[in-house]
């Protein structure tokens, strides 16, 4: 007696029912409706815009589309022997307010990973110094801003110790977290295995805290950007935050709309860059 077995598909060839799953065109179909409606979401913005101000009309309230697109042309461009704004094109303007956040932000994460890797490994400099994280972490950049003035002048310095000093406790406060809240299983099988409390740190901890250090570090950047319009309150041309600034004094909202675009659009832009850094680094995350 024989049995006859159906012939199996060839395996190069995927089965009809393969290639006609419905999770087939999922990632880019999902990719165009992700465009789309942020598409949306923006030309509602604008239609919304646009339909305020031609309902206020009055531009110094609130500047229309158009002029804002004006000041953009106007400060990027030279214009009868006038240069852009205050002298300084708007990316130049842009150039300097993000070399302030970059320099700031990079002191501050270094002493933030720095004091919240101590705190989350040493109990008792964790109970002495939280509170002090905590407490400036609480206080606005303008609060604490006025006395680097009295200190340091009205140069770069208070600037860049404003930046530095508003991005420390995110990342320190993310750091000693995940530092502190490492697996205990992971921890104890390292030390079981004769690895020190160093090596520990070093092959254990530190890889898995690196998700919500990265978290704290975007956070960190992003009070940078929130603080630099207060960095540059003083003395702060060239700058965006100086051109936000001077063009209030003036009531230029067209001006300071251009501004506060300027630095969202670029906040944008830095914090995708670090997105991307974060998956590429950590390719773990989520995993441990």
């Amino acid at each position: 007696m024989t049995t006859s077995v159906a012939p199996a598909p060839p395996t190069g060839r995927p089965t009809e029912a393969a290639s006609t799953r419905p999770g087939a065109l999922a990632p880019s179909g999902g990719l165009r409706r992700r465009l789309a409606l942020r598409l949306l979401a923006l030309l509602a913005l604008y239609l919304l815009w646009e339909i305020t101000a031609r309902a206020m009309r009055n531009p110094t309230f609130i500047p229309s589309p158009a002029a804002v697109w004006h000041q953009l042309v106007v400060t990027s461009s030279v214009h009868d022997g006038v240069r852009g704004y205050s002298g300084h094109l708007l990316i130049e303007h842009l150039g300097v307010s993000l070399r302030r956040i970059v320099i700031g932000s990079a002191i501050g994460i270094a002493g933030g990973l720095v004091l919240g890797l101590l705190m989350g490994t040493i109990s008792w400099l964790r109970v002495i110094t939280e509170p002090v994280v905590t407490f400036v972490r609480a206080l606005p950049p303008l609060a604490y801003f006025s006395l680097f003035i009295i200190w340091f002048g009205i140069d770069e310095t208070p600037k860049l110790w404003l930046l530095s000093i508003a991005a420390l406790p995110p990342v320190a406060v993310a750091t000693a977290a995940a530092v502190h809240g490492a697996p205990t299983g992971l921890v104890e099988a390292a030390r079981a295995l004769g690895a020190g409390k160093w090596q520990t740190t070093r092959d254990v901890v530190l890889p898995s805290a690196l998700p919500e250090i990265f978290t704290g570090i975007r956070l960190a950047v992003g009070v940078a950007y929130s603080s630099v319009v207060a960095a540059e309150t003083i003395n702060g041309v060239p700058g965006i935050g100086g051109m936000i600034r001077d063009a209030q004094r003036y009531s230029q909202t067209d001006v300071v709309v251009l501004g506060l675009f300027a630095i969202g659009l670029s906040g944008l832009l830095i914090d995708a860059l670090l997105r991307v850094a974060e998956n590429r680094l950590i390719p773990w995350r989520g995993r441990i």
